[in-house]
């Protein structure tokens, strides 16, 4: 399994330097200046490389960009309407510079118009330590009180309508600032940043695409892309939705095993396949992480490896950021699973049998707290989740043919 980091350029609190004292084989980044809908260039691309080729003193850092996370796709092209179809070759011809600059795995999403959400960035844990949470009654409340969603009212239960409007009620003008921001106006990593008012607009638009509709227009997406990417030898993997079940009355349509198979049916090339978030997916108390990995393992190009607590039993409830094997998703199955995988793709002379993973989000612990770097990507947080990940991998395939 290949060790990989995420990396958000030069701005990133979390340096090239600090990555490379973490010990990791290579980087996740993407160009999130270059506005959704427009290409990628080759000197765009070359100079993000460079970048992370560099330490701080000039010197070689011996990383490479391994994974692009995430090539957006625009809400046009979800939407199929506007400048879709020029968007389309946008994407097409970022593909190819990023082919030519011998980057082979791209990661996006396909979730309209939220990407990843949550309700509270930096929620406090009795250790001292801070996470990211999702609290449904809070959720509710931004829908129902600050965004004012028309027919919001019919989506929730009478008892979970009260709950968020006692919630609401309670919250001064600050923290019903925090909460939007927090849902709407942008994390690290999305395609986007949104106005209340932009949601809105996009919410009017999506109206009449239900999940069926949204699947068509993804497939007609993967139609243009994947015999493209297979053409180039690139490797297209589909983020699932974060969380994995409906907001805002939209359609979401990768939060389950059902939904992956559909996907790499859709258009069933090699280079069609998935990342396979465990914190993501791993929010649904109905979806098998490790039996994910052994059913669909063949398509798996990229490992996100987080974990969450759920705090409640239901499909759409209450999380929040976990240690990275204190979750509820069992890691050492999971990365059993992954190896095992690992292993047959090498006896199969596969060229990538070496899975990239990077550990996926982690809690602010020491040091963290002062810095205050993107949230869920603080340096010793994800730091202390990689070093138990390795802690597991090393256990397992010890005295295996996977080692």
């Amino acid at each position: 399994m290949r060790q990989t980091w995420r990396w958000f350029g030069p701005k990133d609190l979390v340096s090239i330097d600090d990555t490379r004292q973490a010990g990791v084989e290579g980087i996740v980044s993407a160009l999130h200046h270059v506005p959704t809908g427009a290409v990628w260039s080759p000197e765009e691309i070359a100079l993000r490389k460079q970048q992370i080729a560099t330490m701080s003193d000039g010197t070689p850092s011996t990383l490479t960009w391994d994974v692009v996370e995430s090539l957006p796709v625009s809400e046009d092209i979800k939407k199929q309407r506007g400048n879709w179809r020029s968007h389309l070759e946008s994407y097409r011809e970022s593909m190819r510079n990023l082919a030519d600059a011998g980057i082979e795995t791209i990661c996006y999403n396909f979730m309209p118009v939220l990407d990843w959400t949550r309700t509270d960035l930096a929620w406090r844990l009795p250790s001292g330590a801070t996470c990211m949470r999702f609290d449904l009654a809070d959720f509710v409340a931004f829908d129902l009180h600050i965004l004012q969603r028309a027919g919001a009212e019919e989506e929730y239960p009478e008892e979970l309508r009260a709950t968020a409007a006692e919630r609401f009620a309670r919250m001064d003008d600050a923290a019903k600032d925090r909460l939007a921001r927090n849902v709407v106006f942008g994390l690290p990593g999305a395609a986007e940043n949104f106005t209340l008012d932009d949601v809105k607009t996009h919410l009017a638009e999506y109206g009449a695409i239900d999940a069926d509709r949204l699947r068509q227009h993804m497939a007609a997406f993967l139609e243009e892309v994947a015999p493209l990417a297979q053409e180039l030898g690139l490797r297209l993997c589909c983020h699932p939705d974060d969380p994995p079940t409906p907001l805002l009355g939209l359609p979401r349509i990768m939060s389950t095993e059902a939904n992956y198979t559909w996907l790499i049916n859709a258009v069933d090339l090699p280079a069609n396949g998935i990342t396979l978030c465990s914190g993501s997916l791993g929010a649904r108390p109905d979806n098998d992480l490790p039996g994910m990995m052994e059913r669909l393992g063949d398509r798996v190009h990229f490992l996100h490896l987080r974990n969450v607590k759920r705090e409640t039993n239901e499909i759409r409830g209450d999380f929040h950021e976990a240690e990275h094997l204190g979750g509820d998703t069992d890691m050492v199955a999971l990365i059993k699973a992954a190896l095992a995988e690992e292993a047959r793709r090498k006896a199969a002379g596969r060229k990538d049998f070496n899975i990239p993973f990077r550990p996926d989000h982690g809690q602010d612990i020491l040091d963290d707290l002062k810095r205050q770097a993107q949230p869920g990507y603080p340096s010793i947080g994800r730091l202390k989740g990689l070093a138990e990940l390795r802690g597991v991998i090393a256990a397992v395939s010890h005295g295996t043919k996977a080692a």
